[in-house]
């Protein structure tokens, strides 16, 4: 499996990282969490949320995939399948498309 290259990943985890620090406001910030895990030129996104009784869940955002030099962005179904999303088109620059999927209500329903 290939991966992705140790500055790029570095400075990925550093565009996330102020990404999740703007997107949650600090006086929800124990309440909802946005976690990103790194497998091969895969990014995946998703979201911690309090649920019933005390337990968390976890809810897929959206994965990110660097294949043949270009970010495409994913979905996941009901069914755990990700899915290419049209709306989107691929693009060489990772912040680009963050930004397409925070601006977009696919991701944030």
């Amino acid at each position: 499996m290939k991966v992705l290259d140790a500055f790029t990943k570095k400075r990925i985890e550093k565009v996330l990282q102020n990404y999740i620090d703007k997107k949650i406001p600090k006086h929800l910030k124990n309440e909802v969490q946005i976690h990103y895990k790194f497998r091969g030129k895969t990014v995946t996104l998703s979201q911690e949320r309090p649920g019933y009784m005390g337990r968390r869940f976890v809810y897929p955002i959206a994965q990110l995939r660097n294949e043949e030099a270009l970010w495409k962005v994913y979905w996941q179904d009901s069914k755990n399948r990700w899915h290419f999303v049209d709306d989107i088109e691929p693009d060489t620059d990772f912040e680009k498309q963050l930004k397409e999927i925070d601006e977009n209500d696919i991701f944030w329903a």
